[in-house]
């Protein structure tokens, strides 16, 4: 017999389900990239339970948990939108599951120095010497790409030569060679073939998208969703999502 809900959780050590669920998954970019990969594959190996899965960006994921086919049992948000849709009965009561912080970090070209941007003076002087400071076009809904246009554009660092990617985010555009470093979350730098990861940007400048999961009101197997929203945020799970990029506040 299939094990659902807190029974499945309980049991993901045992072995697994002679016929596996199978959940369907909708998040942003930023999760995917973040470790969800290796964690829900460990998900499927200690449960039997199969997890599909949709990326939408995050200007369109409240119409899409909406649209979706099939409906989601699992979804992932930025934390204000996922308080949001709560207050809007969107989300199955009790569900809701803070998962943890991306950063925006600096990244360089392969080889080249990685530069002390532990305060912000620092960043400010790296980034006005650089020849180029690539990242997403803003006009295309990117959460990221909105903060870090609103950072460039204070006073302060008056004088950084910017540039928006030519083709997909900042990364892709630094990997490319487009400019000398990218501002991108880190969670899509750490790993990013053609680049290197320099570390995220002072936390005083608050450049960073906090994240949680939850299961939506409508979502077809809300026992089974909850047990993977419960596996996903479990503190043996922290290791992973850190080593990707998503530092986990408990």
């Amino acid at each position: 017999m299939r094990l659902t809900g807190l029974a499945l959780v309980a049991a993901l050590c045992a072995a697994p389900v002679a016929q596996a669920a199978e959940i369907h998954v909708l998040m942003p970019p930023l999760i995917y990239n973040a470790g969800y990969k290796e964690l829900s594959a460990d998900f499927t190996k200690a449960s039997g339970t199969v997890v599909s899965h949709k990326i939408a960006e995050l200007g369109t994921m409240r119409e899409s948990i909406k649209t979706a086919s099939p409906t989601p049992d699992v979804i992932f948000l930025p934390a204000d939108q996922m308080e949001a849709l709560e207050k809007d009965g969107g989300l199955k009561p009790g569900t809701r599951t803070h998962l943890g912080r991306v950063e925006i970090g600096l990244g360089v070209r392969p080889g080249a120095p990685h530069p002390d941007i532990s305060t912000v003076p620092k960043l400010i002087a790296v980034l006005k010497a650089a020849k180029s400071v690539v990242y997403t076009h803003p006009k295309g809904g990117s959460m990221q790409a909105r903060i870090i246009d609103d950072l460039l554009n204070r006073p302060e660092f008056a004088g950084v030569n910017k540039m928006y990617s030519t083709k997909g985010n900042g990364a892709a555009a630094l990997s490319r060679g487009e400019a000398e470093m990218a501002l991108q979350l880190e969670c899509e730098l750490i790993g990013h073939e053609g680049l290197e990861a320099v570390g995220p940007l002072p936390p005083e400048l608050k450049a960073s998208i906090d994240t949680a999961t939850a299961v939506p009101a409508n979502a077809p197997h809300p026992e089974d969703g909850l047990a993977f929203v419960r596996y996903m945020a479990r503190p043996e799970a922290d290791p992973i999502w850190k080593s990707h990029g998503l530092t986990r506040l408990h």
